[in-house]
């Protein structure tokens, strides 16, 4: 009780910068393309020039004028994917989250994806350094079985080339999907090292890195492509499961980001095959 005492208490904290840091993009199909219909953001958030590609579909990039997260920093981030477009989200480098002296960080992310849509987000690891406290809640909502979700995540350990592995005091990270409404995948992943055995069994054992990813039910069953592609990694190990609506979660675990990284686009590159089929 202790740990949830203080995390809702940080929280609830006054961001001491006096805003929160907002970053939102609504992506429409138009004559055959992916644009973007609406853009806003605030400080220290901008974005660039969208990369257009040849099928129609986009990918953005969200640029940060900040070195990372740090303590007292509250964002929110929304994306929205409309009818039938492709939209792909894209990190310009590794999320860092920065030594705190107490206190928290908070992110808070929602999403929704239409009918037809697909909705790629591939942002790059995190890295939360010794002494840091983060939070984050993503809600991301489906219109139905034809909206198709890929979703990506890799933790890092710490900064291990500077032996901080598990030297952060908090991280976690609870992600909601709906689809019609309905409740089809729940992940509560929170860490604290002081009070877990992160190197124990059925924890990090003994890897550095972890990727969670998930894929939707509209992509088809990806299972045993995904372990062909896994069992052909010398580097990592991970697993496949098949959700009750017909999801997958893929987890993967290892002992550099870069393996990770790409082992994750392997699976979106079959995740997209299966899309255009």
């Amino acid at each position: 009780m202790r740990g949830r005492t203080e995390k809702m208490t940080e929280k609830q904290m006054v961001n001491q910068f006096g805003k929160v840091s907002r970053f939102a993009v609504h992506a429409q199909k138009r004559e055959g393309r992916t644009i973007l219909s609406d853009v806003s953001f605030t400080a220290p958030y901008k974005l660039m020039a969208p990369f257009e590609k040849p099928d129609g579909r986009i990918q953005i990039m969200p640029l940060c004028a900040s070195a990372g997260i740090m303590r007292g920093d509250r964002q929110e981030f929304s994306y929205e994917a409309g009818e039938g477009a492709d939209l792909e989200i894209l990190s310009q480098s590794f999320e860092k989250i920065h030594k705190m002296d107490g206190g928290a960080a908070y992110r808070h992310i929602r999403a929704r994806v239409e009918k037809g849509a697909s909705l790629y987000c591939c942002p790059q690891p995190v890295i939360p350094f010794a002494g840091s406290a983060y939070d984050s809640e993503t809600e991301i909502y489906l219109a139905d079985k034809s909206a198709r979700l890929f979703w990506l995540e890799i933790i890092c350990s710490g900064r291990v080339a500077h032996d901080e592995q598990f030297a952060f005091r908090r991280f976690s990270s609870l992600v909601r999907i709906y689809r019609e409404g309905k409740l089809i995948y729940r992940d509560n992943t929170c860490y604290e090292p002081d009070r877990m055995p992160m190197r124990g069994l059925g924890m990090f054992e003994s890897c550095t890195h972890l990727a969670n990813i998930f894929l939707s039910a509209s992509f088809g069953d990806l299972r045993e492509p995904i372990w062909d592609l896994l069992e052909k990694e010398t580097e990592c190990e991970g697993g496949v499961t098949l959700l009750p609506g017909e999801d997958l979660a893929v987890r993967i675990f290892g002992n550099r980001a870069q393996t990770l990284e790409k082992a994750a686009e392997r699976i979106k590159g079959l995740a997209r095959t299966c899309a255009a089929c």
